[in-house]
């Protein structure tokens, strides 16, 4: 078991899947979320769901609930951070689930910093990293100034990446056809 906390991100608006990609069945269970959760629950100290709909979820009580009315992982972030009042946590997208304990453990090896992330040739995966608390005060900057993009945040606080020769752990089920892809896989 890894000594610290995992979110995962299901809190945003599936506007490519045209509905509620944490909600959608997968594997064995009712809903994408409910595999994230099960699959990394025995690797953790404790797993989250990052949301702005705790009703939705049927299967565990450890949320970490946004209540801002803006669909953008700097809030999560923010609220993760605000909510856990831990040092250092592991996030990673709902809809990531091929991600497993042998990236999850390099990333952890190798963490350093204000967040560690993975990345495969140059795509950076922000979803996908530890994210430490000292971030708060740039998170709470970056939402007032209406500024999303992670990946420049990542960028000017001179964040470890970590490299992966495999893209496929990281594959995102953004569209239906991704999907069903990874329904045939699992």
């Amino acid at each position: 078991m890894f000594n610290i906390s995992a979110v995962i991100f299901a809190g945003g608006a599936s506007r490519r899947m045209g509905q509620n990609k944490a909600l959608l069945p997968f594997a064995e269970y009712d809903t994408l979320a409910q595999y994230q959760y099960e699959r990394l629950k025995p690797l953790f100290k404790k797993v989250y769901i990052s949301t702005k709909s705790p009703e939705l979820f049927k299967f565990t009580k450890n949320f970490i609930i946004d209540f801002s009315e803006q669909f953008a992982p700097t809030v999560g972030l923010l609220s993760s951070i605000e909510q856990l009042d831990e040092e250092r946590f592991f996030v990673l997208s709902v809809d990531s689930p091929f991600v497993g304990e042998l990236e999850i453990k390099k990333l952890l090896e190798r963490d350093s910093g204000s967040a560690t992330v993975a990345r495969v040739s140059s795509s950076v995966h922000p979803l996908c990293g530890i994210y430490h608390a000292s971030l708060k005060n740039e998170l709470r900057k970056m939402i007032d100034e209406n500024r999303h993009k992670l990946q420049s945040m990542l960028r000017d606080k001179n964040a470890t990446y970590v490299d992966f020769d495999d893209n496929f752990a990281f594959s995102n089920l953004n569209e239906l056809d991704d999907y069903n892809k990874a329904l045939s896989l699992i």
